[in-house]
């Protein structure tokens, strides 16, 4: 049976590990894309995460209100 690919809208950073990196700035907005980044390099970033910049576009296209449209397990790692 084949995978699905589901669509991840939450990027997590801390303890030396971040699910983003610089070169995704586009997705990650340039706060979020750089705070990944400085993980990556060992750099002591307090853990955090980083919603994609297709969320927060959705958000203001809404009234600035969140759509409870998201699916379940999109925020998970």
């Amino acid at each position: 049976m084949a995978r699905t690919s589901v669509k991840k809208y939450v990027y997590f950073f801390g303890a030396g590990k971040a699910d983003g990196k610089a070169e995704m700035k586009n997705l990650l907005g340039g706060k979020g894309a750089n705070l990944a980044e400085m993980t990556n390099l060992g750099i002591p970033v307090p853990a955090g995460f980083t919603i994609t910049t297709e969320v927060c576009t959705r958000y203001y296209e809404n009234n600035r209100k969140y759509r409870r449209s998201l699916p379940p397990g999109r925020c998970r790692r």
